[in-house]
C-alpha cells in the first residue's frame, strides 16, 4: 500500500497544480474541480487545505512573489548599484513574461473565479509585517535603491518610497507590455524601458551620463548572464 501523502504535500501539489491550471488556460480556469482533477484528490481536499479559493488564491500570489524573488535574487550586486537596478528590471519583466497569468494574479490584476490576491501596502511598517513573501520580491528594489542613495546617485529619501517609484514604472511597462501596446518581441525594452529607466533615474537624483553609463552596463551585464546578443538594444 503506497503511503499515504502528508498535509503539506497535498497542499503543495494543490498550489503547484493551481499554478498550471493558470499558466496553461488563465485564471478563468481554476475551479475546485479542474484543480482537484488536475492532483488526483477529491473537490473536498481543496476546501479542507485552503477553507475556500479566495485562501488558495492567496497562496497562489505568495508562490508567485517567491519566484519572482528567486529570479531577483539572480542579479547579484555589483559595485554600480543603478546598473543592478536595471538589471533588476529586465529581470523582473523577464519573469513577467514568462508566466504573464500567474504574475497578474500575484498583483491581483485578476480575480480566479472572483476572488483577488490579498495584497498590502509595501511602503508602510505594517503592510511589510502583513505581506512576507512579497516583501522579499520588493526589497531587491529597496535594497539596490537604498545603494544609490548611499552612493549619491541618488538624493536621501525614503528609500522604500525611492523603490515604490521604480517599481511603479517598470510594473506600469510589464503590464502595458504584456497587452500588447509595445508592438511584438523585445522591441518595447529598447524604445520604452531603457529610456524610462534612465528618467527615472534622473528624476531621483542621478546625471544623465552615470545613467547612461549604467544603463550600458547593466546590457552588458545581461547578455553575459544570458549568452544573449542583445541585438537591438542599445549599445
Amino acid at each position: 500500500m503506497s503511503p499515504k501523502p502528508r498535509a503539506n504535500d497535498v497542499k503543495e501539489r494543490l498550489v503547484e497544480a493551481a499554478i498550471r491550471l493558470i499558466d496553461d488556460g488563465g485564471p478563468e480556469t481554476l475551479q475546485a474541480r479542474k484543480l482537484a482533477a488536475e492532483v488526483g484528490v477529491s473537490t473536498m481536499a481543496v476546501y479542507t487545505h485552503f477553507g475556500g479559493m479566495a485562501a488558495l488564491v492567496d497562496e497562489v500570489a505568495r508562490a508567485g512573489f517567491r519566484r519572482l524573488s528567486a529570479r531577483l535574487a539572480e542579479v547579484g550586486e555589483t559595485g554600480d548599484p543603478v546598473a543592478d537596478i536595471f538589471s533588476l528590471a529586465r529581470t523582473y519583466r523577464q519573469a513577467v513574461a514568462e508566466q504573464p497569468q500567474l504574475f497578474a494574479v500575484t498583483f491581483g490584476q485578476s480575480a480566479p473565479g472572483g476572488k483577488r490576491a490579498t495584497l498590502s501596502d509595501l511602503t508602510t511598517e505594517e503592510g511589510r509585517e502583513a505581506a512576507q513573501e512579497g516583501l522579499e520580491a520588493f526589497e531587491h528594489i529597496v535594497r539596490a535603491a537604498e545603494r544609490a542613495i548611499a552612493a549619491g546617485r541618488f538624493r536621501p529619501v525614503d528609500k522604500y518610497q525611492a523603490a515604490a517609484q521604480l517599481w511603479s514604472s517598470l510594473h506600469g511597462f510589464v503590464t502595458l507590455e504584456a497587452s500588447g501596446h509595445f508592438g511584438p518581441g523585445e522591441q518595447g525594452i529598447d524604445h520604452i524601458l531603457i529610456p524610462l529607466g534612465i528618467t527615472m533615474a534622473v528624476g531621483l537624483g542621478d546625471t544623465v551620463d552615470q545613467a547612461e553609463r549604467s544603463t550600458r552596463a547593466a546590457i552588458a551585464a545581461w547578455r553575459a548572464r544570458t549568452g544573449n546578443a542583445g541585438q537591438g538594444e542599445n549599445d
